[in-house]
């Protein structure tokens, strides 16, 4: 039920109260089973997190697993873009046991990476997904593809805004580029080795 308020109007709004409200019961009595709002917030994000698949078939290529881990997160993310948003932006969304980091984890190591390099690169591939994720949910992704490549005269038109396939092969080829980056990455380190 938190997670359908969420849904509908935001994380700031969710209270203890409204839940109650939405299950019928006394508010008072919530806090049998959780101390606060934050410990709510927490098992919905764990629930959702549930959800994720995290690019767990090793019968495939980890290129095609990272690209099925960051396309599921998208799908998660969009499904539920007021929770997602709120998490994103407090620093301690992701955690060890996180299905997420586990799979970039997972991946990276299939990729040959060597294990004193993983954590450094699975941060900056959860950084670019992310980064993506808050642009594309905040409205900023589509509005960056509008921009013209020099500054419209006084009589310029706003351009129209992106369609969701424009979104989807933008996603597409940052998703590429990190593929290609870690590629690349492990390759460097092993003509190092």
């Amino acid at each position: 039920m938190a997670l359908q308020l969420i849904d509908a109007d935001g994380v700031e709004a969710l209270t203890m109260r409204k839940l109650a409200a939405a299950l019928d019961a006394n508010p008072m009595s919530l806090y049998h089973h959780v101390p606060n709002k934050d410990a709510v917030l927490r098992g919905v994000a764990q629930r959702v997190g549930s959800q994720f698949r995290a690019g767990e078939r090793e019968d495939i290529p980890w290129q095609d697993r990272l690209r099925e881990l960051a396309l599921d997160f998208r799908e998660l993310s969009l499904r539920h873009p007021k929770l997602m948003g709120y998490s994103f932006a407090r620093p301690d969304y992701i955690q060890p046991e996180d299905p997420f980091w586990q799979g970039i984890v997972d991946i990276l190591s299939a990729a040959g990476l060597p294990e004193s390099e993983i954590p450094r690169t699975a941060a900056t591939l959860s950084a670019v997904f992310t980064g993506l994720l808050v642009g594309e949910l905040t409205g900023a992704l589509q509005r960056w593809s509008t921009l013209p490549p020099a500054p419209a005269g006084p009589d310029g038109e706003d351009p129209s805004p992106p369609s969701q396939d424009m979104i989807d092969t933008m996603f597409g080829c940052a998703l590429d580029a990190a593929i290609v980056g870690v590629e690349s990455h492990v390759a460097r380190i092993r003509e190092g080795a």
